[in-house]
């Protein structure tokens, strides 16, 4: 069969997959100049559809970009920061400026440390090897911070093309149908791809009569809880408005559990807080470790409930992460919660294996 083309952003189209770039319903596919669903909503609605490419495609598109000139825009998740880095991002940036944009801050209680939480930023991309000519907190679905992240752009870009870049997840979309409305005007939104030949799916929106803003798909990172539960039971997970922190005080011998999907077990140390940063959704319950698996057994889908899973995968198939604490911190679950933990506690996580967890100084309280 024949492969078509998407005129807009140059993927191949087909009609089996939603969420995979070049879906367009299967009525369509014989149309002359046919554009897939995700350049249609650009087109008409200027509205951005997020789609999921794996981390080896994701690159081999963007190697391509290497030689090109132009400003990127990495998005990094307030909520979930390790899992917003990307594989060999510094071959993919060669010597371009790099503008770093957090975003989702409107999901962080507002007692928030922005300053430092701009610092843990800035430490994990100098950790990585990135350098970020600014490093920005934002709201893109709140519209707080894109008049300075928009002047941020025109200073560094030099009229140059702006490429915004980031893992799924992480309101990539979002904010660049923000940036469409205060950049390009509804009437001048187009797609185009401007790599002839090539099926890299960059998405250009003008920023004015020289420049361009690209689109760049999402890559996929299979360490996020996400990943674990069906797609109705995101919701349940994934925080979609202010996180309610919620403090414990924990005796050495005792485990909390963060509804069915993780569990943090506090081994050794004095009367300590625990403080839970998840979705409001999730249900947290204390209990002794000695008897945690057999409570786990016995209610994973029933009090421990949302979300709903197929089995008891803290069981079944988990993986143990283990951390002496040495200074406040927090312990985060990649896309599921974050903990914060005091000093000399020592504590095991146990999440689904595949799922990240890392320890970092808290953002929560304190100055830099």
């Amino acid at each position: 069969m024949t492969e078509v083309k998407c005129i807009g952003c140059g993927a191949v189209l087909q009609s089996e997959d939603k969420d995979k770039r070049g879906y367009i319903p299967a009525s369509g596919l014989n149309r002359e100049d046919a554009i897939c669903r995700r350049c249609y909503r650009l087109k008409h609605y200027n509205e951005i559809m997020d789609i999921d490419v794996d981390s080896g495609e994701f690159l081999t598109m963007l190697n391509s970009l290497y030689e090109t000139d132009g400003l990127i825009i990495k998005v990094i998740d307030a909520f979930d920061f390790n899992a917003s880095l990307i594989p060999s991002f510094n071959r993919i940036v060669g010597d371009k400026k790099v503008i770093a944009v957090i975003n989702k801050i409107d999901l962080l209680p507002k007692s928030t440390n922005t300053a430092r939480l701009i610092h843990r930023a800035k430490h994990m991309l100098k950790e990585n090897g990135i350098t970020a000519v600014d490093t920005i907190a934002i709201s893109a679905l709140k519209n707080e911070g894109l008049d300075r992240l928009i002047s941020l752009m025109q200073k560094h870009s030099k009229k140059q093309d702006v490429y915004v870049v980031g893992t799924t997840n992480v309101g990539k979309s979002t904010l660049i149908n923000q940036l469409i409305k205060m950049t390009s005007g509804e009437s001048n939104v187009i797609t185009t791809s401007r790599f002839p030949g090539t099926t890299l799916d960059l998405i250009d929106i003008p920023m004015d009569d020289d420049t361009f803003i690209y689109d760049t798909p999402g890559i996929v990172v299979s360490s996020q809880m996400a990943h674990y539960v069906n797609a109705d039971e995101l919701k349940n997970i994934t925080p979609s408005k202010e996180i309610k922190p919620m403090t414990f005080q924990l005796q050495d011998g005792q485990t909390l559990f963060l509804s069915n999907l993780a569990r943090i077990d506090f081994v050794k140390g004095e009367k300590s807080s625990f403080t839970v940063y998840s979705s409001n959704q999730l249900t947290i319950h204390r209990t002794k470790l000695s008897n945690a698996d057999e409570f786990y057994a016995k209610h994973y889908n029933g009090l421990l409930a949302p979300p709903e899973i197929d089995e008891p995968i803290l069981v079944n198939d988990n993986k143990t992460f283990s951390f002496k604490v040495t200074e406040d911190s927090d312990i985060e679950i990649s896309g599921y919660a974050f903990i914060n933990v005091q000093t000399g506690t020592e504590v095991v996580v146990h999440v689904p294996k595949g799922v990240e967890v890392n320890i970092r100084p808290t953002i929560f309280k304190g100055g830099i």
